[in-house]
C-alpha cells in the first residue's frame, strides 16, 4: 500500500522559517509516499519515501534511519527525516544552489565548507537521491539484538529497496544504493551494511552512536568486510559539539591507520535537529549524490 502524504509545499510550509520566495514559488521536485511493506511491528513493516519530480532519469537510492527520539512512533519515525531533519529543505536547496546557511550567524557551516559545496555545485549540479526512510525500532530496548539486526537487514534489503524499486526509476546495481542514518540509526544503518554490504555501494553515518570503545571495532569490521567484497564509499560525519563527536573520530582515526578510504566531515553544530536541518542533512544528500553516481 503507498500513500502519497506530503508534497513538496507542505513540507515547504513545515520549514517556511527558512524558505525563500524563489524556491517556494518553484514547481514540485519530488513527492513523499508513505509505503508499507511485508513485516512487522519488531523488524519494520513501513517507510516513506522520497520520489524526484525534477528528472525522468534513473536516480540512485539512500535508506536513511532516523534517531531515536522518534523510536516510540512508527508514522513519526518514517517521516522524521522529511518533517524534522529537515531532508525536503536541504534537497531544495541542493537543487537551487548556491547554497546558503540558514542561520545568518552561519552557526551550522565554516565559511570555507560553504564556498566548496557551491563550486562543487557549480561544476556539478546535483542530480538527485530516491530517499527511502525507514521506521527504526529503538534496538536498546529489544532482546536479542544481533538476531533482530539479522532479520532487520534482511528486510532493509528484501523488502524495503525491492520495493522502493517499484515505485521509481533506480539506478541498476547495488553500487547505486547507499546507507546512512543518525544517532541511533547510524548505529543501526552500519549494524546493517556490515551484514548485507553486497546490497551497498557506500555507507555513511551522521552524528553516529556508535558506542564509544566499539568505534574502533567497527573500523575494523569495516576494514574487514570491504577486503572481502570491495571497495565502497564511506563517510563519516560528526559535528564540533556533538554528543558522539569522539565515537566517529575514533572510527575515522582507526579507517585512517588501516588505510581504509574515507570522507570526514566535523563542521560546528550541536547534536540536535537544528544542526541536521541546516548543514548535517545536506552534507548526507550531497555526498551520497556524488557517491551513489560516482
Amino acid at each position: 500500500m503507498t500513500h502519497p502524504i506530503l508534497t513538496r509545499r507542505a513540507a515547504l510550509a513545515a520549514a517556511a522559517t527558512l524558505c525563500t520566495p524563489s524556491i517556494a514559488e518553484a514547481e514540485p521536485a519530488y513527492e513523499m509516499r508513505d509505503i508499507f511493506v511485508r513485516g512487522d511491528r519488531k523488524t519494520g513493516r513501513r517507510f516513506s519515501l522520497l520520489v524526484p519530480r525534477h528528472t525522468t532519469e534513473p536516480v540512485p537510492l539512500l535508506i536513511a534511519f532516523h534517531g531515536k527520539g522518534e523510536c516510540g512512533d512508527e508514522r513519526l519515525g518514517v517521516f522524521a527525516w522529511a518533517e524534522r531533519y529537515g531532508l525536503t529543505r536541504a534537497y531544495d536547496r541542493l537543487l537551487h544552489a548556491p547554497v546558503q546557511a540558514g542561520d545568518a550567524r552561519s552557526t551550522y557551516w565554516k565559511p570555507d565548507r560553504l564556498q566548496d559545496v557551491n563550486q562543487s555545485l557549480k561544476l556539478r549540479p546535483f542530480g538527485g537521491v530516491a530517499v527511502a526512510c525507514p521506521y527504526t525500532p529503538d534496538v536498546f530496548q529489544l532482546g536479542g539484538r544481533q538476531k533482530f539486526f539479522d532479520g532487520y537487514a534482511a528486510w532493509i534489503t528484501e523488502e524495503v529497496i525491492a520495493r522502493a524499486r517499484q515505485e521509481t526509476p533506480i539506478l541498476e546495481g547495488s553500487r547505486h544504493v547507499g546507507i546512512d542514518g543518525v544517532s541511533l540509526g547510524g548505529y543501526v544503518g552500519i549494524e546493517v551494511f556490515l551484514r548485507r554490504p553486497e546490497q551497498f555501494g557506500a555507507w555513511g553515518c551522521v552524528q553516529g552512536a556508535l558506542g564509544g570503545y566499539q568505534a574502533r571495532r567497527y573500523g575494523d569490521a569495516l576494514a574487514q568486510t570491504l577486503a572481502r567484497v570491495g571497495p565502497r564509499r564511506l563517510h563519516v560525519e560528526t559535528s564540533l559539539a556533538d554528543t558522539y563527536r569522539e565515537d566517529n573520530e575514533l572510527l575515522a582515526k582507526r579507517l585512517t591507520e588501516l588505510g581504509v578510504a574515507h570522507d570526514f566531515v566535523m563542521p560546528p553544530g550541536a547534536h540536535n535537529q537544528p544542526f541536521l536541518i541546516d548543514a548535517g542533512t545536506l552534507e548526507m544528500l550531497l555526498w551520497h549524490d556524488r557517491a551513489l553516481r560516482d
